[in-house]
C-alpha cells in the first residue's frame, strides 16, 4: 500500500475546513502546487512541533479530469444530492478540499493563508470553516461526537483503499457536509427526547440498547450492516463551529471511507429513510447546507502527480510560478 496522507491523524482541538474551486485556465498552476504542499506544511509545522499540524488534500471528480491524466480512483464521482420528502442533502461547489488540523487555531490559520496565497488567482475560496473542540469532545447539541469511531487496524480498513484498487491503495474517499443547528428548538426539547433522537445517553455517553433505541435515531440510521452481519464503518472527524454575531451554530461533518457507498448509504438512511419516511430525528433541528465528495490520494501521487491531461488549458501568463519549488522534498531550490 502506498503511504496515506494524514487521514488517520489523532483528533485535535482545532481544525480548518477549506473548500476551493479551480478557475478555468489555471489548471497548470494547481497541478504544479500539488508536490509543493508537503513542503509548505512542514515549513509551518517544523517550528511548532507541539501543535501537531497536519493537512489532508482531497480532489473532486470534476477537477480530477482537469488536473490529472491516466487512471481514476474506482469509486470517484460527484457528490449526489440526496432528497427525501422532508430533508435534502445538497451538492455544492468544491474542486479541492483541505482538512487542516492542529492543537491550537493559529497553525491551521497560517497554513490555510499560505495555501491560498500560493495558489493566488488559480482558485476561489468558496467556504472556510474554523472548527473547535467543545468541552469534553461534545458537539453543540451536547453529545460526545465520534465515540463509535474505529481504531487501529480497524480504522485503516474502514478509511483507506486497499488492494481492490491497487493504483490508489492508501487513498481515501472523503465526504464533507456543513450542518447548521437550531439550538433554540433543540434545547427546548426534554433531555429524554434529545437522547431518543441521538440514540445515546447525553451525560454518560452510553449508547441506548438496540431493543430500546428509536428506529429513527441518528445512531440507528448511521449503523450500516451488510447482509452477512458485517458492520461497515467510516472514520469521522467532525468539529463544532459557530459565529455568535451571525447566530450561526453547527457541525462540520468529515467522513473518511475506503468506499464512499458506505457513507452514501448512511446519508440516504438519514435523509430518505430505510424504510422511506423513517428519517433522522436530528434533521428536525439540523440542516445540511453543503455537500461534497473528494478523493484523498496517497502521498506519493501528490509528490509526483500524473501529467496534466492533453486538453488542460495552460495557465494564463499572469499566473506566474508559485515560487516555492525549494520546499519540495528532494527537489532543487
Amino acid at each position: 500500500m502506498r503511504t496515506p496522507q494524514d487521514v488517520l491523524a489523532p483528533l485535535t482541538d482545532s481544525a480548518l475546513f477549506l473548500t476551493l474551486t479551480v478557475r478555468p485556465g489555471h489548471e497548470a498552476t494547481v497541478h504544479d502546487f500539488l508536490p509543493d504542499l508537503d513542503g509548505l506544511v512542514r515549513s509551518v509545522a517544523f517550528p511548532h512541533p507541539r501543535e501537531d499540524l497536519t493537512c489532508v488534500l482531497g480532489i473532486s471528480s470534476d477537477v480530477w479530469d482537469r488536473l490529472l491524466s491516466g487512471p481514476r480512483p474506482a469509486h470517484l464521482h460527484p457528490f449526489r444530492e440526496i432528497a427525501g420528502d422532508r430533508h435534502t442533502a445538497p451538492a455544492t461547489a468544491g474542486d479541492l478540499f483541505l482538512h487542516l488540523r492542529s492543537t491550537r487555531p493559529y497553525p491551521c490559520f497560517e497554513l490555510g493563508r499560505r495555501v491560498v496565497a500560493a495558489l493566488g488567482p488559480a482558485v476561489e475560496v468558496v467556504d472556510a470553516v474554523h472548527g473547535f473542540r467543545y468541552f469534553d469532545r461534545r458537539d453543540l447539541l451536547g453529545f460526545v461526537d465520534g465515540t463509535a469511531n474505529p481504531t487501529g487496524d480497524d480504522a485503516a480498513r474502514s478509511a483507506l483503499v486497499g488492494d481492490d484498487d491497487p493504483e490508489f491503495a492508501g487513498g481515501s474517499y472523503l465526504v464533507v457536509q456543513k450542518y447548521l443547528h437550531d439550538l433554540a428548538a433543540w434545547t427546548a426539547k426534554p433531555v429524554e427526547d434529545r437522547e431518543a433522537a441521538v440514540g445515546r445517553q447525553m451525560l454518560e455517553n452510553i449508547e441506548i440498547p438496540d431493543d430500546e433505541k428509536a428506529p429513527d435515531s441518528h445512531v440507528m440510521l448511521t449503523t450500516i450492516t451488510d447482509p452477512d452481519g458485517t458492520e461497515r464503518d467510516i472514520v469521522r472527524d467532525n468539529m463544532p463551529f459557530g459565529s455568535i454575531g451571525r447566530a450561526e451554530y453547527g457541525t462540520f461533518f468529515a467522513g473518511y471511507a475506503a468506499d464512499p457507498s458506505v457513507t452514501e448509504r448512511m446519508l440516504t438512511r438519514m435523509f430518505v429513510g430505510e424504510p422511506a419516511g423513517t428519517t433522522d430525528r436530528l434533521l428536525e433541528v439540523s440542516t445540511a447546507v453543503t455537500g461534497g465528495l473528494f478523493f484523498v490520494p496517497p502521498a506519493e501521487l501528490l509528490a509526483d502527480p500524473p501529467p496534466l491531461p492533453d486538453h488542460a488549458a495552460a495557465a494564463p501568463a499572469d499566473a506566474g510560478s508559485l515560487g516555492i519549488g525549494g520546499l519540495r522534498t528532494g527537489r532543487p531550490g
